[in-house]
């Protein structure tokens, strides 16, 4: 069977319709992508997690694939991004539900930890870890890095990146996936000029792709991506600004549910939202693993390493 041979259901959930990957039988995990990314990211861990009787929910996110894109930046703010992971719970008919997040999705996930506190029971955290920080909004604007490039500020400005992106999605998509994985000679973020693209300058790129990645995979993603395009995708960033004006109640606020934390060592994110006082961040922080070698895509470059940790520390919670 082909990891694309899925039962996909569409689930209304806050409002939207979310397009799933729906299997297996027993307590709910849901499973959230980050950018840039669809429920595919995840093909190398649903078959196990079912065997170990989960059922296994997987998302496009909200503007992602074959999910409903609402049309203004605004619907994209972090209280709608965790209402629509707890309304499927709902929608599902569960009360409770792990998590496993990555990138984006952990963000996402970080908050619906913090807002349905009592309906999570426990959360698979990967590479981006939980940090409240108030520079966030500044790192969103272009006068904080002066004459330097920061990709969050080059992302506020509406159809910039987009038209960058999509000037060539599988060139881009293939850059953007070679160059945040551990298989690239450099992870961290090399400075340049502010007004650089995203993507320029960068270092060439293998013939060949890593072995954690097809041509295949490639075609899906593009597939993907011609659909929906970059904006919305992109409108997550432009709400990086917002999260802590839309969640003023959590100041201070510890995530309560079990975390278990895992993260490449060859991870540009650990450059700007360190580990550093995570324990302090969470009640039940139960491990930080460091994945030799890998980058930014765990579920992909060290697929059987988080696969297996995973299932080892979420059997508590079935």
């Amino acid at each position: 069977m082909s990891l694309r041979d899925r039962n996909f259901e569409y689930i209304e959930t806050n409002g939207i319709r979310l397009r799933c990957v729906v299997e297996g039988d027993g307590p709910l995990l849901i499973l959230m992508h980050g950018f840039p990314q669809c429920w595919y990211l995840w093909r190398f861990q649903i078959d196990p997690l079912v065997a170990a009787g989960w059922r296994v929910v997987v998302p496009d996110q909200r503007g992602y694939g074959g999910s409903d894109c609402p049309p203004n930046i605004d619907d994209y703010g972090i209280r709608d991004l965790a209402a629509d992971i707890d309304g499927l719970a709902t929608a599902l008919g569960y009360a409770e539900y792990a998590l496993m997040t990555h990138d984006w999705g952990a963000i996402a996930g970080h908050y619906v930890a913090l807002l349905y506190p009592d309906r999570v029971r426990a959360v698979v955290n990967l590479s981006v870890p939980y940090l409240r920080d108030p520079s966030w909004p500044a790192m969103c604007k272009q006068e904080t890095f002066g004459d330097d490039f920061f990709y969050w500020a080059h992302f506020q400005k509406p159809g910039v990146v987009e038209a960058e992106l999509e000037a060539d999605l599988r060139h881009n998509l293939r850059a953007m996936i070679w160059g945040g994985s551990g298989d690239a000679p450099d992870a961290e973020m090399t400075a340049k000029p502010k007004d650089s693209k995203f993507l320029e300058p960068m270092q060439p790129m293998p013939e060949t792709l890593p072995s954690w990645i097809t041509e295949d995979d490639l075609d899906y993603y593009v597939e993907q991506y011609a659909r929906t395009g970059f904006g919305p995708s992109v409108n997550w960033y432009r709400n990086l600004p917002r999260i802590h004006t839309l969640t003023p109640e959590l100041e201070g606020v510890r995530i309560k549910p079990p975390t278990y934390f895992m993260q490449g060592t060859k991870d540009a994110v650990q450059h700007f939202i360190p580990t550093e006082g995570l324990a302090d961040r969470h009640e039940d922080l139960r491990a930080i693993v460091p994945v030799e070698g890998a980058g930014h895509w765990l579920p992909m470059e060290a697929a059987d390493t988080v696969t297996d940790h995973a299932i080892r520390f979420l059997a508590e919670f079935k």
